[in-house]
This record gives C-alpha cells, sequence and structure tokens, in this order.
C-alpha cells in the first residue's frame, strides 16, 4: 500500500513514463523516468526500487547495458520484490563482459529460481565465455571503418554476385528530420554498397528508390534473381503504438519500387513480423515473430513461398528457438542458417550461432560461434559471400554509445605442409631423389630434394596421397598419407630410407616351428615388408640366404 500511495503522488510524471514504454518509445520512457528517479527522497526505497527497475528495463531496451546494469543494481539495492531483477542484473553484466559478477548474479537469481532456463543457460554461458575468449578460432574480425558513421550500422546483406551489399543505417544521411523516440536517432533506411572498378567497396550511399520513406526500414534480404527484396518496415505514429512489418519491393526499370506488405499471418495485427531472409531457391522465406505458437520472446519462423503468396508458416522448434529472444536469421543455403540469440548459452547480448538442417531427421543443430565473431556484446545480422568463409556482421562492441556498426570477418585456409627426408641406411642425406607425389583429387607433381635431402610441398586437407621415391642407385620406396580435415595450420612428415642396390636386405625375426617348414606368424610381417618393396621395384630379383 506504501508503494502505491508513493506512486500516486507523482503520478502524472511516472504515468507518463509507463505511457511512453508502452508505446515503445524506451529513449523518451528512460529520459522521463531518469528524472523521476531524481525527485524521489532518498528514505523511499519502494519507489525509488520501482522507478529504477522500470527504468533498466527502458536503457535495456535500447542495448545500453551499462546504463541498465547500474539501474537494476539500484533496484536490487532497493529491494525491488521480483526476482526477475537478478536475472536481468545478471545478463547486463553479461553484455558487459563482467564476467565474475555475472556468475554470481546468476547464481544469485537461480537459488531463487532454480529451474529458469534464461538463467541456466546464461550461467553456463558465463562459464564458456572465458574458456572461449583463451582459444580464439581463426576467423579474422576487422572494423569497416568505410562503411560507419557516427550514428549506427546494422545487417548487412550481399546482392547481385556479391557486387553490392545492402545495410541499414540510422546515420544523418538517412531520410526524415525527426528524431525516433524508440532510440534517440533518425529512424533507420536501406543504404547501398557498390565495387569500384577494381573491386574495392565503395562509401554507402542511400538507396534512391520509393522504399526509404520518413519512418523505419531495415534488415533487407534480396532474392537469388535479383527481382525482389524483402525487408522491415516499421511506421511510427504518435497516437498509437505499431508493430514491425514485413515488406517486398519488385525491381522495375532499373530500380525497387515502393514496397507492399507481405501477409504473413492474415488477420494478426499484433505480432511482430520482422528480418525477413529468402532462402536461395526462393522457396522459404525465414522471419523473426513473436506470433502464438512459439517458445518465448521472438522466434524465428519460415513461410512456404509460392511466389508473394504465404502457403503456410512453421516454427523452426526447440532446438533453434528458446524462452529468449531469436532474431536476424540469414539462411546461407536450403540446409544452413545463421542467426542470433540471447537465449543459448553465449558470451552476453545477442551471439551468433549456425544451425544444420539434417535431412533424415528433419532437425536443426545449432552451434554456437567461436571468438571473435561473438563476443560480450550484440553480434548479429551475419552475411557471407559466395562459396567463400569470409563477408560482414554487426555488432556493437567497442562503443559507448552501443551504436552498431558494420564488421567484416575472414577465415585464412589452414595450411597444411608436406615435408620429407631422404636418407640412406647409415642416415646420409640424398640429394636429387625424385619423389613422385599422386592425389584423389587429381594432385599430381614430382619434387626432387635439395643437397640437404629434403622437400616440402603445400598439400590440401581430406586428400589420400600416394608417394613414390626413385633414385639412382637406390631401391625405390612407396609410401601413403591422408592429410585430414584440420582446424589449424599442420605439417606431416613423410621420409624415406633408401636401401642401395648393392647391400644385402637383412629380414629380422624369420622364424619356423621346429623341424616345421610353416612360418611363424610374427614372421609373416618382416615378409610383407619385402614383398612391398618387390612390388615397388618390379625389375628386382632377389636371390634368399640363411
Amino acid at each position: 500500500m506504501g508503494v502505491l500511495l508513493l506512486v500516486s503522488c507523482r503520478s502524472a510524471k511516472l504515468s507518463d513514463a509507463r505511457a511512453q514504454y508502452i508505446r515503445g518509445e524506451y529513449f523518451v520512457a528512460s529520459e522521463t523516468y531518469r528524472k523521476v528517479y531524481r525527485n524521489i527522497k532518498p528514505d523511499q526505497h519502494p519507489l525509488r526500487g520501482v522507478v529504477a527497475y522500470e527504468m533498466a528495463e527502458a536503457y535495456r531496451r535500447m542495448n545500453v547495458a551499462s546504463r541498465s546494469a547500474n539501474a537494476y543494481a539500484n533496484a536490487i539495492r532497493y529491494k525491488y520484490p521480483d526476482t526477475l531483477v537478478y536475472l536481468r542484473y545478471a545478463q547486463m553484466l553479461h553484455k558487459e563482459g563482467r564476467y565474475l559478477q555475472a556468475q554470481k548474479a546468476y547464481e544469485d537469481f537461480l537459488a531463487l529460481d532454480p529451474v529458469n532456463l534464461l538463467g541456466i543457460s546464461g550461467l553456463q554461458g558465463v562459464k564458456d565465455a572465458v574458456e572461449k575468449k583463451k582459444a580464439p578460432s581463426r576467423y579474422v574480425v576487422k572494423r569497416m571503418d568505410l562503411f560507419n558513421s557516427n550514428r549506427g550500422e546494422f545487417s548487412p546483406a550481399f546482392a547481385k554476385d556479391d557486387a553490392v551489399l545492402y545495410i541499414t543505417s540510422s546515420r544523418e544521411d538517412a531520410r526524415g528530420d525527426s528524431i525516433s523516440n524508440i532510440t534517440g536517432m533518425k529512424n533507420n533506411d536501406i543504404f547501398i554498397v557498390t565495387r569500384n572498378d577494381k573491386g574495392g567497396w565503395m562509401k554507402p550511399e542511400i538507396l534512391e528508390s520509393e522504399i526509404n520513406t520518413r519512418f523505419d526500414e531495415g534488415t533487407p534480404s534480396v532474392s537469388a534473381d535479383g527481382n525482389y527484396l524483402f525487408y522491415t518496415f516499421s511506421p511510427v505514429y504518435s497516437h498509437r503504438a505499431t508493430t514491425p512489418k514485413i515488406y517486398c519491393s519488385r525491381r522495375g526499370s532499373g530500380s525497387w519500387n515502393a514496397g507492399q506488405e507481405l501477409t504473413v499471418s492474415a488477420g494478426d495485427t499484433l505480432s511482430v513480423f520482422a528480418h525477413p531472409s529468402v532462402s536461395p531457391s526462393g522457396d522459404y522465406l525465414y522471419f523473426v515473430s513473436d506470433m502464438p505458437g512459439g517458445y518465448g520472446g521472438k522466434d524465428i519462423w519460415r513461410a512456404r513461398m509460392d511466389g508473394l503468396i504465404v502457403l503456410f508458416t512453421e516454427n523452426l522448434g526447440p532446438e533453434v528457438n528458446t524462452p529468449g529472444d531469436e532474431m536476424f536469421p540469414y539462411i546461407k543455403n536450403d540446409t544452413t542458417l545463421y542467426f542470433s540469440s540471447d537465449g543459448h548459452p553465449g558470451m552476453g547480448g545477442l551471439d551468433l550461432y549456425e544451425a544444420s538442417l539434417h535431412g533424415s531427421t528433419n532437425r536443426w543443430r545449432v552451434q554456437h560461434m567461436d571468438f571473435p565473431l561473438n563476443s560480450s556484446m550484440d553480434d548479429f545480422g551475419i552475411t557471407f559471400e559466395k562459396g567463400k568463409l569470409r563477408g560482414f556482421f554487426s555488432s556493437n562492441r567497442n562503443d559507448a554509445r552501443g551504436h552498431d556498426h558494420i564488421y567484416s570477418f575472414e577465415c585464412p585456409d589452414v595450411e597444411i605442409f608436406v615435408e620429407g627426408l631422404a636418407v640412406d641406411t647409415e642416415d646420409n642425406f640424398i640429394p636429387n631423389v625424385k619423389v613422385s607425389v599422386v592425389g584423389d583429387n587429381g594432385f599430381r607433381h614430382e619434387y626432387i630434394t635439395g643437397q640437404d635431402g629434403t622437400y616440402r610441398f603445400r598439400a590440401d586437407k581430406g586428400v589420400n596421397y600416394l608417394f613414390m621415391a626413385r633414385a639412382e642407385g637406390f631401391l625405390n620406396r612407396k609410401k601413403t598419407l591422408s592429410t585430414f580435415v584440420e582446424e589449424k595450420d599442420t605439417v606431416y612428415f613423410v621420409d624415406f630410407e633408401m636401401i642401395p642396390y648393392n647391400r644385402p636386405v637383412i629380414l629380422e625375426n624369420i622364424f619356423f616351428d621346429f623341424d616345421k617348414a610353416e612360418l611363424r606368424p610374427e614372421s609373416k610381417e618382416e615378409l610383407d615388408g619385402l614383398i612391398g618393396l618387390l612390388n615397388d621395384n618390379p625389375s628386382v630379383t632377389i636371390e634368399l640366404s640363411a
């Protein structure tokens, strides 16, 4: 009752903040909450706890983790009664990369709610994150300063055989003069990046099309034939809250026409429909929604398409979706999906995941993408060049204001080398040995050892190689090697001990049972080696003596 009375004393401003929050105007709401909080007397603990929590929620929606964490800490300090405050506080510490503090906060929350899936997942993610940073993946990540501004950029998407890149940005060049009550910046528009004559990228330019309006447009996805552009459209009206919808534009006369809403679920005007990604075949459109039938928060769904008509929609299931949010899908091919989630164990905020569809079970297998592709902050909106392990993604890492920016990534090829040494039976180096190498991938080459008896060449992963070493005055020697799909640079060694013609070959351990002509089993291995030697040297005859 005390809290209710205290709230009513300042109902005008607090009600304004709450109304702004309900309309999704998180930036304006956070400013109003901050003013309300400052005017509350220090001894009014329950009210300070309530306002601190609601202010933290507004900051969380704006992706300002540091301010959100501080506000949640104040809510806990003033005994805010809902246990959810401990989970939210842990998630913001997690996102800030304050892993030890986050671990304790998760443990405090799980002591109150031990079966909460987001708490369990978050605690596991914090523990894993420390180890992942110690063992980074091979990916090289760089901030794309050419693409970025002092505002926000996100959700890059390739088109036109990777010659064009579309991005979403709220930079000053975006249309419309008003500042969004949601973000405190201009509304997003779609921008285009093209290549110059030498194949290098140019600076982004606003997409001159009826697609861009004074409202918010973004997260583009272009069909494989280049004729359709799907995107998220978010109209904002001062008198009521609105939800994002998926729009589609058709290319005509060299430019994109005004987009039209794609009816994903007829009659549903309340659910979010956003972040479209059209499959290469055009048969499916992957998207994000909080419509009924999901697993909590926002889920990834897909729509079976017939042209621009949605035949049916289906949720991707619990392997992909969690009680948290799954967003920004990117369908690379018909069986490989990339998306971001804050519900799976991760390094903090939204993390990138790869999902593979297994045809035999029709179920998705989800794998976390390691550091440095993922960080403690939000990492999302990935896109790949065709046939390459490189591309672009979005992240708000290393930006104190929480603005998203475009980053490039590339996984350098694993380098596999074969090195070898040719020596005689007395370990003397043999130069000019001809080493013929044949691979089952079509590789064929002959190498000659140097004065130090060595040879070296670069090999491919997952190949079976056959080696034949030949030198004048020596018996031929044959060896085989299978290279594996290595995750790191590897050197294989294939050495040859060359046996001269004019030296006797001593066969060790040739035994017969007493008074019998049959060989004992341990003798056969030595004779098998002799057979191999003869097969490698068909012109050689031998004389056996004992």
